[in-house]
């Protein structure tokens, strides 16, 4: 067998309440379709993730994303995690690569962080759950844990209760701490913390008070977005008609230089354009993405990315069961990708983060100098201020990650 590199996202498109917000690919209210879900989507993923499997080996990242997977209860859970075993490495069909040293499923390590202990060491292979702290408790951690999950991702989001409330989330800011302290209990060294700014309602002393207090649980990760007001969302229809009062540019902009100053200052390194970690946590999977790492995705409005073409599933619930009931696949056709859109792909999702684009991995990837292909724009941006150039990359300044969609528009070609 050869060994090569891949992801894994599995997506569940199940929530309790839609937050005002959000245009992903998630539904409320469809609890009676989550048994049928969950068994098809062990389906797909025993037919698609298991002739990757047999061929390059376990995938290196695993990633449940929804909607809210935690909005599954424990019995369809476990189900899941079941289906997901042969996996994770160490895994049924997953020991192609040994695990060095012992740990729960899914965790064998590869090297140590910086002079860590064994309770410090790097898993070879990155488990994670996306998790709404309104829907786990202990047992549901440990649920999680003893099923392979090594990385917690929590949606916080902010811990003032009158904004969690305003932009519809269903936790307190003492559920999101409770929830911090569950996941530690239970076993998880991995933990990522999302927040947004930018919110309706939000002021730049009340977004210093929810990193104050962010910083203070401890997290391994944080992950900041400014919101967006995205079509067919509440927000979208409250704005419509007049009654979203959102933060100034002005203000908006001095919350993203306030977090982009913060979190370097205690200790978290940013590494792409919304992401920051502590030494040796920044998340592998994400990582992947902006890296053409290839990668699978099972469940509805999953995407994949193999043999350098990119595949999406129909987004629906029961658009996806159906077609997976009539033919043993969701996807949808997609227009290839042609070299042009390759590069362009390659380049700013590579773009996205603070190594930027390797030079020689282009090369490698195209048979021609970046250079050679974008020279003209390279000089223009960086006489700008908003790029760099140096012998092994081109990346960001941190004014072109703050301007980022001016320098990845740069990067699209003409064909």
């Amino acid at each position: 067998m050869q060994e090569k590199a891949w992801g894994l996202y599995v997506h569940l498109p199940f929530c309790r309440r839609k937050c005002f917000y959000c245009d992903f690919a998630s539904y409320a209210g469809r609890e009676a379709q989550m048994a049928a879900y969950v068994r098809v989507l062990g389906e797909e993923l025993a037919r698609e993730g298991g002739a990757l499997l047999r061929r390059y080996g376990p995938p290196r990242t695993i990633y449940l994303g929804g909607g809210t997977p935690t909005a599954l209860p424990p019995a369809r859970m476990e189900e899941l995690l079941s289906a997901l075993h042969p996996f994770l490495v160490g895994g049924a069909d997953g020991a192609a690569l040994a695990r060095e040293g012992s740990g729960a499923a899914g965790e064998g390590t590869h090297q140590r962080r910086n002079g860590g202990s064994a309770d410090e060491a790097v898993p070879a292979q990155e488990v994670t759950c996306e998790c709404n702290p309104g829907t786990v408790d202990a047992a549901y951690l440990a649920l999680l844990r003893a099923g392979g999950v090594n990385r917690l991702s929590l949606g916080v989001q902010t811990l003032d209760d009158a904004l969690l409330a305003r932009i519809g989330r269903i936790h307190t800011a003492a559920e999101a701490r409770a929830a911090v302290r569950l996941a530690r209990a239970a076993g998880f060294r991995n933990i990522s913390l999302d927040l947004m700014y930018g919110l309706p309602g939000q002021t730049l002393a009340g977004l210093r008070e929810s990193v104050r207090a962010a910083i203070a649980l401890a997290p391994q990760h944080l992950s900041i977005y400014g919101l967006m007001v995205e079509p067919g969302t509440v927000f979208a229809r409250e704005q419509a008609q007049g009654r979203l009062a959102l933060p100034s540019e002005e203000e908006s902009e001095a919350m993203y230089n306030f977090m982009t100053t913060a979190l370097p200052a205690a200790g978290y390194a940013r590494y792409e354009i919304s992401n920051f970690a502590r030494p040796g946590f920044a998340s592998r999977h994400n990582l992947g993405y902006w890296q053409d790492v290839p990668y699978l995705g099972v469940g509805a409005a999953a995407h994949s990315y193999l043999g350098g073409q990119r595949y999406e599933n129909l987004a629906g619930i029961d658009d996806y069961l159906a077609a997976m009931a009539a033919s043993g696949s969701a996807r949808r056709e997609e227009e290839p990708l042609t070299r042009a859109t390759s590069m362009e792909e390659f380049a700013f999702l590579a773009l996205r983060t603070v190594r930027g684009i390797e030079k020689a991995r282009f090369a490698a990837r195209f048979g021609c100098s970046l250079r050679s292909v974008y020279a003209d724009v390279i000089d223009r941006l960086a006489a700008r201020g908003l790029l760099v150039e140096d012998a092994e990359t081109v990346h960001l300044t941190p004014l072109g990650m703050k301007y980022g969609n001016w320098a990845f528009e740069a990067f699209l070609l003409d064909e």
